[in-house]
Order: structure tokens, then sequence, then C-alpha cells
């Protein structure tokens, strides 16, 4: 499936990422990649500064950003992104799990275990130094454990989450480029 794997290489699937400990157990495993024009250091910067009512999401912005154009430059006021912050995503709210400069950035939904009991979602983001700049892998994982859970993950969160991700690296590389 194209949105499952847009980008990435058969090293990045089949490999170890930061916060592939969040969710340990997935049904749902989607890496992204994209190669960006920019050092780690600038790449960084622009992905600690996402959050509803901060930097945004750089994807389409009607839907995760209730129609507020994403962030168009670096503020240095959201730079200081430390584990267990919070960041806020409309009406849920994700927390820095790993929090790595320039390296990786991983939230998580949920402060705790606990609270992730039902549904467990990781959204990872690594970057790593390439001779022409940044390679940003991102992996989504992902356990609903409800009634209609995997079908949730397989025809609902997978092909939805695919299409935005799509667009913010996208985006990202427009504005690191």
């Amino acid at each position: 499936m194209l949105w499952q794997f847009w980008g990435a290489t058969p090293e990045e699937i089949n490999g170890p990422l930061a916060g592939d400990h969040v969710v340990p157990v997935a049904n749902l495993v989607a890496t992204r990649s994209i190669t960006l024009a920019a050092p780690p250091s600038e790449v960084f910067a622009w992905i600690q500064q996402m959050g509803f009512g901060k930097g945004g999401w750089y994807s389409y912005d009607f839907i995760d950003n209730l129609g507020r154009t994403s962030a168009m430059r670096i503020h240095p006021e959201w730079q200081n992104l430390q584990p267990d912050d919070e960041v806020p995503a409309g009406p849920i709210s994700f927390y820095a799990d790993t929090v790595k400069p320039p390296q990786a950035l991983v939230l998580r939904l949920g402060r705790s275990a606990e609270e992730s009991r039902r549904v467990a979602f990781s959204l990872a983001y690594e970057l790593r130094q390439v001779s022409n700049g940044t390679r940003l892998v991102t992996r989504v994982r992902a356990n609903i454990n409800l009634p209609g859970g995997q079908l949730i993950e397989r025809f609902l969160l997978g092909p939805g989450d695919g299409v935005m991700m799509r667009k913010q690296l996208l985006n990202l590389a427009k504005r690191t480029g």
C-alpha cells in the first residue's frame, strides 16, 4: 500500500526507528520518508514547533489546524520542547516521549501507558544526516484495543494518516529547501 510506506526504502521500512518502544505491539506500522535539502538541526527546528496553536502540522491546514496556516518560519519561542511536554493536536494531545535534537522526536498519545491502554499511538521522526541534507524517516505505530479497532486502523487511520503525512513531508521539503 502506497500510503503505508511512501518514500521509504526497504531498509527504513524493516529497520528499527526511534520510538518503536512506545507501542511495542502494533497492528498498524507505517514508515514514510523524504530527503530534505537542509541539515538535521534546521529540520529539527521545524518539527519541534509542531502542534495545534503553535507551528501547526504542515499538512492540510483546513483539517488539522482549523484553517490556520502552519508556520512559515522558525519561531524561537517554540524551540524548547522537553520530554513529557504536551503537543496539542486539536481535540486530543500528544506528549513528547523522546526529544533528542537534532536526531529524533517521538510523540505518543497519552501521558502514560495506562492512558494508552485502549488506544496506543506513536509518531516518530528520525533525522539522518546525508550528503545532500537530511533523510527524515517517520513512523506511526498504532494499536486500537477496542471493538473494530483493527478495521479502524486498516481502513481509516492508516490511509488518512498516510495522506496527511505525505503532505506534511512535502511541505517540510518546501520550508527547508
